[in-house]
């Protein structure tokens, strides 16, 4: 069973952060997203399906008996996106299965393999993907277990290292390359998109004492929501263009695939502005930016997360030490997974033991021995019964204990 852990995934060690998005699935629409989850598993034969999707990870993992060749992971991102070509998929995709896949998975929700080490937000991420999965029905036994064996040494890691002590995330660098471009609180700051990474966003300027803040979202509900926490206004992500009080720093991050700022909406958003000095910080994947923008205004500063990679190295140069006690203490939570896949593949091969118990029961009483009881007094049959119980309960237990006990030695 351990081998039918596979994981497919595209991160920032092996590519570069702006291409990333090219191997996610075309959608931030949840419901078109679990639509084209579903034809994933039903065409590519997954009993489970995890997937992850980053500012520097795309992430599917998955429970398949099928070989994890390279016709497999070909077809699978051809898949996903046609327009790639067999070139970018045998560059960019890492296969992994069995024990490597457990250890990759682990050490992602420890954030040993996040661009910045430490940073707790890729647990929320993952949480969050579990849940959307389990509502789609992708998620059983094995996956279930695996989730909560990561969690499990993620939560061990963090408690018993320092890796998230003094915590850093993207959202993080980008405001602190924002404040070295000379921005005030009193800058105007319009936020687009309030999902996870600029809700996180959002902490940091509130931090900095940034007030004059309005927010764009599809979902004005989730808009108002951020917004409040400046007291500035909410709009639906449709009135962008219409804005015209103009801004300082443009902070754009949705789900979109195609770019949400192009050149029409940035000269309408500058309003008769200078472009000079103007922040856009882009930590979407794929970016929601058009470069043409900076082609057409060269003056603009343009944060995005490829950029703030070295930053991200200095943070993880001042973790190196810690790194190392949080790798050891990860690999003794890798080393028990088989054991923890024994026991659960124990348990559920040990789901029918109670009824098949019962079962006997049920015809040793109503079938074989029934003329019998039947002749017996009330209080012979009640102490009967309880006799029959008693040794119900016993006997369910007995195959357990004895083969955890097997599995231990």
């Amino acid at each position: 069973m351990l081998l039918q852990y596979k994981i497919l995934t595209v991160t920032h060690r092996h590519t570069n952060l702006s291409r990333i998005g090219d191997f996610s699935l075309p959608s931030d629409n949840q419901e078109v997203t679990g639509r084209l989850l579903e034809g994933l598993k039903q065409q590519h034969q997954l009993e489970e399906l995890l997937y992850v999707a980053t500012c520097n990870r795309v992430l599917f993992l998955f429970v398949t008996g099928k070989p994890l060749n390279e016709d497999f992971v070909q077809s699978f991102f051809l898949t996903v996106n046609p327009d790639l070509s067999i070139a970018d998929i045998k560059e960019n995709v890492q296969a992994m299965e069995g024990m490597p896949a457990v250890e990759h998975f682990k050490q992602v929700g420890c954030s040993i393999d996040s661009l910045v080490v430490g940073e707790r937000q890729i647990l929320g991420q993952l949480r969050e993907a579990f849940d959307q999965a389990q509502g789609r029905g992708h998620i059983g036994d094995y996956l279930r277990l695996l989730f909560q064996r990561m969690v499990a040494a993620s939560k061990d890691v963090y408690a018993n290292t320092r890796i998230g002590e003094k915590p850093v995330s993207i959202a993080s660098l980008a405001v602190r390359k924002m404040l070295s471009s000379h921005l005030t609180k009193d800058s105007r700051v319009v936020v687009i998109g309030a999902g996870q990474t600029n809700t996180l966003v959002s902490k940091f300027l509130l931090k900095h004492d940034f007030k004059n803040v309005v927010v764009f979202n599809r979902s004005v509900e989730k808009a108002q929501k951020l917004a409040v926490k400046f007291g500035g206004e909410a709009f639906a992500l449709t009135e962008l263009i219409d804005y015209r009080e103009g801004f300082d720093c443009l902070v754009v991050c949705t789900g979109a695939k195609e770019p949400i700022l192009n050149n029409v909406i940035y000269t309408s958003l500058l309003n008769g502005e200078d472009a000079a000095g103007k922040v856009i910080v882009d930590l979407a994947i794929p970016h929601n930016t058009d470069p043409e923008i900076f082609r057409t205004y060269p003056n603009s500063i343009y944060i995005e997360i490829e950029g703030l990679r070295q930053l991200a190295d200095e943070n993880r140069s001042f973790r190196e030490k810690e790194l190392a006690t949080a790798e050891q203490r990860l690999q003794q939570h890798i080393e028990a997974f088989p054991l923890n896949l024994q026991q659960r593949q124990l348990e559920i091969a040990m789901r029918e033991v109670p009824t098949a118990i019962k079962a006997v029961r049920a015809k040793a009483v109503n079938e074989i021995f029934r003329e019998d009881i039947e002749k017996m007094d009330d209080n012979s049959r009640a102490l009967l019964d309880e006799v029959l119980s008693y040794m119900e309960k016993k006997c369910i237990g007995i195959p357990m204990r004895v083969a955890r006990e097997t599995l231990i030695s």
